[in-house]
């Protein structure tokens, strides 16, 4: 059974299916299989490793390069017609020297790190347990993470731990001026409570690869620095 991008295969979908041998996912990651029932039924289960960790980490990077130099944002603007009306848009922010906070250190948080690196970022990151050979800060709490950088890129994997890791704490103690971009799972975000959060305009950039829910309407609210939605999926 060949599986196309983050689509779940569940008990029912193997019960259709009784002559399957192999899961295979194109997608990074298994969390989206149903392990147990594949186990039951001695099914291999295989996704694609990190065959798209370069891919992500480039638009992990390019996510966040975009939202502080607010490169789309001034598209939309001059294609509205508001610059021979307002004359003036506000100035992005630049990338150089930005603290980036990295949750989830592994093969696609290694990259990103790497490709920030580059621009003189300082790096720190949260993960399962500290890598010995990580010259990078290191803090346990995700919290405490977000407390003390100015970008932060979500790439951990899915379990019952990280589900909502990124909750309306995490988020508060990022701050107004602070960016997320999310290129893991939809679930790793509390999405009641950034919702809550950007109606508020306690968080006002906000950068999403994907979502658990369709949040489209967020876009009515024009006081946000950014907010963009590129591929909006069901987890």
């Amino acid at each position: 059974m060949l599986c196309f991008g983050p689509k779940p295969v569940t008990s029912e979908d193997l019960d259709r299916y009784p002559s399957v041998e192999y899961v295979l996912g194109t997608s990074t990651g298994i969390s989206h299989f149903d392990l147990r029932a594949c186990r039951h039924r001695g099914i291999r289960v295989t996704s694609a490793g990190d065959a798209y960790s370069d891919d992500v980490a480039d638009y992990a990077v390019g996510l966040a390069i975009d939202v502080l130099r607010r490169v789309s944002a001034a598209n939309r603007f001059v294609r509205a017609g508001s610059w021979p009306v307002q004359n003036e848009y506000t100035l992005g922010s630049k990338v150089s020297g930005k603290r980036v906070g990295i949750v989830g250190l592994g093969s696609i948080g290694s990259r990103v790190a790497k490709r920030f690196e580059a621009f003189g970022c300082s790096i720190a990151y949260n993960s399962r347990k500290q890598k010995p050979h990580v010259l990078h800060a290191y803090y346990a709490n995700v919290k405490d993470l977000a407390s003390n950088v100015d970008v932060l890129i979500v790439c951990c994997a899915l379990t019952n731990e990280t589900r909502r890791i990124i909750n309306k704490d995490v988020m508060t103690a990022l701050g107004k001026t602070g960016v997320i971009v999310n290129v893991g799972r939809g679930a790793l975000i509390d999405e009641k409570e950034l919702v809550e959060l950007l109606v508020g305009v306690r968080l006002v950039v906000l950068v999403l690869m994907s979502l658990r829910t369709n949040l489209t309407f967020l876009n009515r609210y024009s006081h946000w620095t950014a907010l963009s939605c590129l591929h909006t999926r069901l987890f």
